[in-house]
C-alpha cells in the first residue's frame, strides 16, 4: 500500500491482536545463519523488514517458508557470497548480518550503510570492536569487506549501549574460541530474545538484559527455535491511538511487561488500564491531558520509536508537553506535517513544546519513515475530516497491516 486515507473522529472500540516483535525478530533471522539446521520462529511477524531480511539470506543458500505465523529457516547448506540489498530506499539489512556471517564463514562482503533521515546510524563501533577479535576490515568507503581466521573472545566497553553492536558482538562471539564480556550492553528486550534463541541452538550467553553480558564460545550450533513476544511499539501505537480518539481497546498479545514507562504515561493522559492474561485493555474515559516533560532513553526509558506517536497524541491535550529527543537527532520530521492539521508545535534544537489545541483538521501528509508514519495515522484519526498520507511504504516496514487492525478497532481508515 502506497497511500492511506482517513475519516477521523470515531473512538476506537473492541479488540486486535498485537504481531510479533519486528525487532527481535530481525536479529534471529541473522542469527540463524551461525547454525546449520532447520529453525523455528513462531509468531513471525509479517513485515516488509523481514521480507527484505529473509531475500538477503536466501543469496546465501538459506531456504525458507511459512506455515501460518510460523516461519522456519533451513540453513544446512549454505554458499556465503556479496549481500546486495536491491531494493531501492529499503532497510539497511544487510548490517545486522555482520556478525553472523563471520562466526560462520569468517568473511564478510555488504554494502556500506548510507544515511538515515531520523539521524546518524554510523558503524564504526562495529567495526572497531570486531577488530578487537582479530578480524581484518578491507578499507572501502562503499562496501564493508571483512576477514577472520579465527574469531577471539575478549572484553568490549560500549561507549553507548548500541543494540546494533550488542547484536553483532553476541553473534560474531558464539562461536569464537574461548569468552567475550560486553559491558555496557543494550538490555532491550530484543537483546533477550537474540541470546534466548542462540541458546536454544547451543549457545551458551548469560546476563542477557542487564549491562554486562557473558559469551562462551562453543565448538558449533544446531537448530534453534523461539516464540516471538508481541511488538511493544506497534502495542503503544496503537495504544495512544486510543488516545487521542478515546474508547476502549484490547490489544491482546501486548507485551505489558516491556511497557513499563508507556502504561504510567497513558495513565497520566487520562486513561485506564486493565492488565490481562490476555494483553492490556485501555479506556480513555477522561479527558486527555499534557504530559509536562518525556524525555527517550534507552531502554527500560522510553523509546524513541514511540516518540513521534506520543507527539500526534499531545496534540490535543490540555495543556502544554515537552518531549526531548536524545536518541536519533532529526526524529521531530513530522513536527511541520501536523501544523498542517493545525497542531501548535514549536521546536528548538532537540526538544518539542506541543501546546494542545481543541481539534485537529484532516489534511494531506507524507510519511517519510516508519514511526513518523505510524504517527500521522494517529493524528489523521484524530482529526476532523479527512486525511490523506501519501509514500505509506514506510509505515509497512514495521506494521503487518495498519489498516485492517484500526478498522478491526472501527477506524474509519483504508490503503490502497
Amino acid at each position: 500500500m502506497k497511500q492511506i486515507f482517513i475519516r477521523g473522529g470515531v473512538p476506537l472500540n473492541g479488540q486486535v491482536r498485537i504481531q510479533g516483535s519486528k525487532n527481535a525478530a530481525l536479529p534471529i533471522l541473522a542469527a540463524t545463519l551461525l547454525a546449520g539446521g532447520e529453525h523455528e520462529i513462531k509468531n513471525c511477524p509479517k513485515i516488509a523488514d523481514v521480507y527484505y531480511m529473509l531475500d538477503l539470506i536466501r543469496t546465501q543458500g538459506a531456504v525458507t517458508y511459512w506455515k501460518g505465523r510460523n516461519l522456519y529457516i533451513n540453513t544446512r547448506h549454505l554458499t556465503p557470497g556479496p549481500l546486495e540489498e536491491k531494493k531501492e530506499g529499503t532497510m539497511r539489512s544487510s548490517i545486522f548480518l555482520l556478525g553472523a556471517m563471520l562466526g560462520r564463514f569468517g568473511e564478510v562482503d555488504l554494502e556500506y550503510p548510507g544515511g538515515c533521515v531520523i539521524g546518524d546510524r554510523p558503524v564504526n563501533w562495529h567495526i572497531s570492536h570486531l577488530n578487537k577479535m582479530g578480524v581484518f576490515f578491507c578499507d572501502s568507503s562503499e562496501r564493508i569487506r571483512a576477514k577472520v581466521s579465527k574469531l577471539i573472545g575478549c572484553e568490549h566497553v560500549l561507549p553507548f549501549p548500541s543494540v546494533g553492536v550488542t547484536e553483532n558482538l553476541i553473534m560474531a562471539a558464539v562461536l569464537a574460541e574461548g569468552t567475550t564480556v560486553i559491558k555496557g550492553a543494550a538490555m532491550e528486550p530484543e537483546i533477550v530474545s537474540l541470546c534466548e534463541f542462540l541458546n536454544s541452538a547451543g549457545a551458551d550467553i548469560s546476563g542477557a538484559g542487564k549491562s554486562d553480558i557473558i559469551i562462551r564460545g562453543v565448538e558449533k550450533l544446531h537448530d534453534g527455535k523461539i516464540i516471538l513476544p508481541g511488538d511493544r511499539i506497534v502495542a503503544g501505537t496503537y495504544a495512544l491511538a486510543c488516545m487521542i480518539t478515546g474508547g476502549g481497546v484490547l490489544l491482546e498479545g501486548a507485551p505489558t511487561t516491556q511497557m513499563t514507562r508507556l502504561i504510567p504515561m497513558l495513565h497520566a493522559m487520562g486513561g485506564h488500564t486493565l492488565l490481562t492474561e490476555e494483553g492490556l485493555y485501555l479506556h480513555r474515559r477522561e479527558e486527555l491531558c499534557a504530559i509536562p516533560y518525556t524525555v527517550t532513553e534507552v531502554y527500560p526509558g522510553f523509546p524513541t520509536d514511540l516518540q513521534s506517536p506520543l507527539m500526534a497524541a499531545l496534540c490535543t491535550a490540555k495543556g502544554e508537553s515537552t518531549i526531548e529527543e536524545r536518541i536519533f537527532g532529526n526524529r521531530f520530521r513530522i513536527a511541520p506535517e501536523l501544523k498542517k492539521m493545525g497542531a501548535d508545535i514549536f521546536i528548538r534544537e532537540n526538544t518539542a513544546h506541543i501546546r494542545g489545541v481543541e481539534r485537529l483538521y484532516g489534511a494531506t501528509l507524507t510519511a517519510e519513515e516508519l514511526r513518523g508514519g505510524a504517527a500521522l495515522v494517529i493524528a489523521g484519526l484524530g482529526a476532523s475530516g479527512e486525511t490523506y498520507i501519501a509514500k505509506c511504504g514506510h509505515i509497512y516496514r514495521g506494521y503487518e497491516n495498519i489498516c485492517r487492525d484500526l478498522s478491526e478497532l472501527g477506524a474509519r481508515i483504508y490503503g490502497e
